[in-house]
This record gives C-alpha cells, sequence and structure tokens, in this order.
C-alpha cells in the first residue's frame, strides 16, 4: 500500500507500529522513533528542486544568519517557492557542514516560530541532551535534525526531504571555509588535530587547520545527509544511521547508546510573551532561557533602565531558582521583577539566524554545541561532529524574539555572543522596533535582525561578523 502526504505531512510505511499519515501521528512517529518515511508525491506539490518547479521573482523574503553560504541556501529555497519554515531548516541543515564548529548534526537549539494571524509564535525546544553512560567525552544527542523536523513539519510546506538538498550540496562538493569557520579553528585547532578523524576534515595536511577561503569536503556527512533524505529523519534515531552514531560515539569516548539516541525527543512549548502598546512580542521559553533574559533587559530598558549586563543577571538568578523548569506563567512574573545581581560563568558559543517569507511567516533559530567543536571528535563513519553533553559546561543563551501586530509580522531578533547574547539580542529588538534593522553593539552580542514595513522586510546582520542578510529579489 502507498501512502500519500499532503503539504508539510509526511507519509510513513508500514514499519511497525509506525503506518501514520495524520499530521498530529506523522509527529509522534518521528519522535517514537520511526525510520521510513517517503518523500511527498509528486502531483500533491511539486518539489522544489524538480526542473519543473518555476522560480519566483520579485520580493521572496529574507534570510539573515552568521555564514552567508547557510544564508543563501534558505534564500534559494524562498526562490523555489517554500516558505519561511521550510528555509529555516534548509539554513540549519546547511551549518552543519559550513560552521560545524557551533552547529553540526550533533547540535542542539531551539526555535521561534509564527504564522500570520495567529495570537502567538511557538517555541521549539531541542536542546542538548546528555546519555545514559559516561565517556572519556561525553557527548550530547544530536538534536537538531529532529528538531528542525519537529517544527517543519507544523509550520513548513513540503516535505522534510526538500530542505537537505543544499546542505548536500555543500558537503558534497566542498563547502567555503567562512571568516567565522576560519576563526573558531584557530582557537581549537591544537586539540582539534590531534583527533584523526578530524583533521583529516578540517586541515590543510601540512599540521595547520583550513583557513578563510578555503574548500571543506565532507563526503561521510554527505552520505548521512543523504540518507537522511531518502530513508527520513527517523533513521537517524531508530534505523541503521543509529546504530551507526551510538557506535561512532562509543569509540569516540562520547557514551551515547541507541536508547539514549532513540528517546530524546524535541517539544513544542507556549511562548513567554510581552505586550508594547498593541504589539505582542513572543520570546522563546525557558529552560531556553535566553529568551527570559533577553525579555527581562528590553522590559527593564522600557522603563529607563540601561540595558547591559540585566539579560545576564536575570538568567543567572533564575537559574539558581528554577533551573530547568518549563513553567512559562513563572518566567512571565519572574521578567517583570528579576532579581539585581549576579553573572554566569563563561558559556559555550552558539549561533542563529531568521527568516521572514513573502507572506509574513516567520521563524527564527538558535543552535548551539555546548562548546566550539563540542567535544571535538566525529562519529565515525557518519561524519557529525558530537555536542558536549550538558552539564559538562554550563548552558548557553539562545535569544529570539519574534513581535507582531495585528496578526502582521513587524520585527524578528535571534542572537550568539556568549554572556552578552541576551543583552545584545534586546538591543536589537529595541532598534528594530523603533524600525531600524540594524544591530546594537553590547560586548560580544551578535545579532541577526529583520524588521517588516508595510510591503516588505529588510535584514541586518553584525557589522563585526562574517554573516549575511540576502537580498529582497
Amino acid at each position: 500500500m502507498k501512502f500519500r502526504a499532503l503539504p508539510g505531512q509526511v507519509a510513513a510505511g508500514p514499519v511497525g507500529q509506525c503506518s501514520r499519515t495524520l499530521l498530529p501521528l506523522a509527529v509522534a512517529g518521528l519522535v517514537a522513533g520511526c525510520s521510513t518515511f517517503a518523500p511527498a508525491v509528486k502531483g500533491v506539490r511539486d518539489t522544489l528542486w524538480g526542473p519543473s518547479h518555476p522560480y519566483l521573482s520579485g520580493y521572496v523574503g529574507i534570510v539573515v544568519a552568521d555564514e552567508p553560504q547557510a544564508a543563501v541556501a534558505g534564500h534559494d529555497v524562498l526562490v523555489r517557492g517554500g516558505n519561511a519554515a521550510d528555509a529555516a531548516t534548509a539554513v540549519g541543515l546547511a551549518l552543519a557542514v559550513t560552521l560545524p564548529s557551533r552547529a553540526s548534526l550533533g547540535s542542539g537549539g531551539a526555535c521561534l516560530a509564527y504564522r500570520p494571524g495567529q495570537p502567538g509564535a511557538d517555541s521549539f525546544l531541542f536542546l542538548p541532551v546528555g546519555g545514559s553512560v559516561s565517556g572519556s567525552r561525553p557527548a550530547a544527542v544530536p538534536m537538531v535534525v529532529r528538531g528542525l523536523y519537529r517544527m517543519q513539519i507544523q509550520y513548513g510546506s513540503v516535505d522534510f526531504s526538500e530542505t537537505l538538498p543544499p546542505a548536500i550540496r555543500l558537503a558534497r562538493a566542498g563547502a567555503t571555509v567562512s571568516s567565522q569557520l576560519a576563526s573558531d579553528l584557530e582557537v581549537v585547532k591544537a586539540p582539534l588535530l590531534e583527533d584523526e578523524g578530524m583533521s583529516a576534515v578540517f586541515s590543510r595536511g601540512d599540521g595547520s587547520v583550513l583557513q578563510a577561503g578555503d574548500t571543506v569536503a565532507q563526503p561521510a556527512l554527505a552520505a548521512t545527509l543523504e540518507r537522511i533524505r531518502h530513508v527520513g529523519p527517523g533513521d537517524l534515531y531508530n534505523g541503521a544511521l543509529a546504530s551507526s552514531l551510538a557506535e561512532g560515539a562509543a569509540t569516540a569516548g562520547g557514551g551515547l547508546t541507541a536508547a539514549d539516541i532513540r528517546a530524546a525527543l524535541p517539544a513544542r512549548l507556549e511562548s513567554l510573551a510581552l505586550q508594547n502598546g498593541g504589539t505582542r512580542i513572543d520570546f522563546v521559553a525557558p529552560p531556553a532561557d535566553g529568551g527570559l533574559g533577553m525579555a527581562a533587559a528590553w522590559h527593564a530598558a522600557q522603563g529607563g533602565t540601561s540595558v547591559g549586563g540585566i539579560g545576564q543577571s536575570s538568567v543567572a538568578a533564575w537559574r539558581a531558582a528554577h533551573s530547568q523548569t518549563t513553567d512559562v506563567a513563572a518566567a512571565q512574573a519572574f521578567v517583570s521583577s528579576p532579581p539585581s545581581g549576579g553573572r554566569l560563568p563563561n558559556l559555550p558559543a552558539s549561533t542563529s539566524f531568521a527568516v521572514v517569507d513573502r507572506t509574513g511567516e516567520a521563524v527564527a533559530c538558535d543552535l548551539t554545541m555546548n562548546n566550539l567543536f563540542g567535544t571535538g571528535r566525529m562519529a565515525g563513519s557518519t561524519g557529525i561532529v558530537l555536542g558536549v553533553a550538558p552539564g559538562r559546561n554550563p548552558a548557553p543563551l539562545l535569544p529570539i524574539a519574534i513581535a507582531h501586530h495585528n496578526g502582521v509580522v513587524q520585527a524578528v531578533v535571534a542572537a550568539s555572543g556568549q554572556n552578552d547574547a541576551a543583552d545584545a539580542a534586546a538591543a536589537g529588538l529595541s532598534n528594530a522596533l523603533a524600525g531600524r534593522a540594524g544591530t546594537a553593539n553590547v560586548g560580544a552580542g551578535r545579532v541577526n535582525s529583520i524588521v517588516c514595513g508595510s510591503h516588505t522586510c529588510s535584514g541586518a546582520t553584525d557589522v563585526r561578523g562574517g554573516g549575511l542578510a540576502t537580498g529582497t529579489n
């Protein structure tokens, strides 16, 4: 029997208990570990990459990201008719190739998604999750594929498999080493090159790491991405890829088991929200508490208090009192009067991106490895750079916000920059709500923002970085 997938849905074949065709059950199939998902049927919707699909012209949307090739990958999806969720998924998967120091397939993170007319945005959390077995380099379960799938199946317009070709091409043909990746390589070059697998990919062969402008090809990662495209994302969590991942992680000292990989699930939560006159601002919900820090800093600024440091100190106080809670009501109350004082220890790196499409749908995400290049080890033949299990390093700040008025997006802001991320994001939000698609320099904070007017949107990335805001045509 053949199963048909409607736009944004997945058709699962009769594999064990995974014969599900309705959207909620398709989601349940993935998170329960189903490993086979068929591509969308031609005729229900043309595929993005088929020769018959026309390119859109004129304004198609905006993509802003810390890494240019990933931003272009997302923009290409918009040009071919995909929506913001499709494009954001393509950006996240492309970053696994072009910026594996911060966003490999071994990473985790959070996204915020909004569709015009909705009362509020949805928070999708797929934070790094540790394994049950300790190794010499405890690894996080790779969550980004599951998390992006969870978001894209609800907000996307095409089959998940259609978001993978840009990443596959970059991995197979070779991506250009960006200034950001080159900088990250320079920071950790000594320990990174101690590992044979990492050295084979990220060194020049003469004992030095790749430099900006070099080409990095990743055939093993290309094969993994190709298999996810044709077999389905569930294969990485309960199939042949999951077995290869567990075996490779064990060899690399990661301590992951097949049961760990299968059990790690993303979540969809209500967002933390504030009002600014008739504008509602949704922030990504705890335990992705960078949104809480961003909200606290922005709220304080509306009362005339300087933004600097409030985001960080608010998160420090929240973590001391609430840890991993998902109580949005408690977070709402906390934002209004956060305790003063307190600082966080040095936090790990992350990367952010944002997309708004021609219909006004918006998605923004933050991804992290919990350390530059995670554990510094690769999971065998999968080509996946393993993230660090939580607990080994403090949790990063992942601040994301979407502002909308009468069902129409006004601003989208996401940021990275370790301890300064939440405060920088709050400053960027203030600029965006004033109609300026620019970023305010707050320490090491790096902001990606999109500001929307009556007809089009404009995007901006931090001028001190090497990111890209794609054009409007």
